[in-house]
């Protein structure tokens, strides 16, 4: 009888033990399932707080732009476009892969003179970088793409002068010889007036559209100070219907 009351007392033991195993370790994986999303928001928003305000920097040319195009090289070019007559500014940049130069040539220039300057400064591009070679592919490799502006104003306000001109001259990697083109002058010029015509059209409809807002709720203002002025103007206006009475009972 002894025997068999500390049998169940020790399988009761032993299945105590194996419920608060259970339990512990189901109280586990609720946690770490608890805990795990927040902490894993808190993180990305850490590293997003961190990495505020900087650059997101790759190589998608990784194994191109080879040979690369050297800070002398570009050294060289700016002191060839400022050596030619009649380039009042420029600068050369060249963002990712393309190298551009910007001139800004005499307020008189036609398309002639800005396309004659556009040549000009590719020979000075060309000069010092062989086409060939940097502005060509070759090999499955890609390489640099080069742009030339030039234009008569530099500041954005006087463009709609008649007289604007800007010309670019490019090439790509992927041609096999630059190209020219008059961007102040349009290709089609029906088109880009039609579109000019639907522009303002637009813009007229919009601002007759907004004229009649303003004015209906003008008016709805005017309505409504003027009902909360005849509401107070009301009581007034009893009062002599009250001393008529009073002289009636008289």
């Amino acid at each position: 009888m002894a025997n068999t009351k500390t049998t169940q007392t020790k399988k009761r033991s032993a299945r105590k033990k194996r419920t608060g195993h259970f339990t512990g370790f189901l109280f586990w994986i609720c946690l770490i399932l608890l805990v795990t999303p927040p902490a894993v928001l808190g993180w990305i928003l850490y590293s997003s707080q961190q990495d505020t305000g900087k650059p997101v920097l790759g190589n998608r040319y990784d194994g191109d732009l080879d040979p690369a195009i050297t800070k002398d090289q570009m050294t060289a070019i700016e002191n060839g476009v400022a050596a030619l007559e009649g380039v009042e500014a420029y600068r050369v940049e060249m963002p990712t892969a393309t190298l551009r130069v910007y001139a800004d040539i005499a307020d008189d220039a036609d398309d002639e003179d800005a396309e004659d300057k556009a040549d000009e400064i590719y020979d000075v591009i060309t000069s010092v970088l062989d086409p060939s070679v940097y502005f060509t592919q070759a090999d499955g490799k890609k390489m640099y793409d080069v742009e030339v502006h030039v234009y008569n104003h530099q500041k954005s306000e006087e463009t709609d002068d008649d007289g604007f001109v800007y010309v670019i001259k490019s090439k790509t990697s992927s041609m096999s010889s630059p190209r020219s083109q008059v961007v102040s002058e349009p290709l089609d010029a029906e088109l880009a007036q039609q579109l000019r015509d639907e522009t303002a059209q637009r813009l007229a409809e919009e601002e007759a559209a907004r004229a009649a807002a303003e004015a209906e709720a003008q008016a709805q203002a005017e309505e409504e100070a003027q009902g909360e002025t005849e509401g107070e103007e009301a009581p007034a206006e009893e009062a002599p219907e009250e001393e008529s009475s009073e002289g009636e009972g008289e």
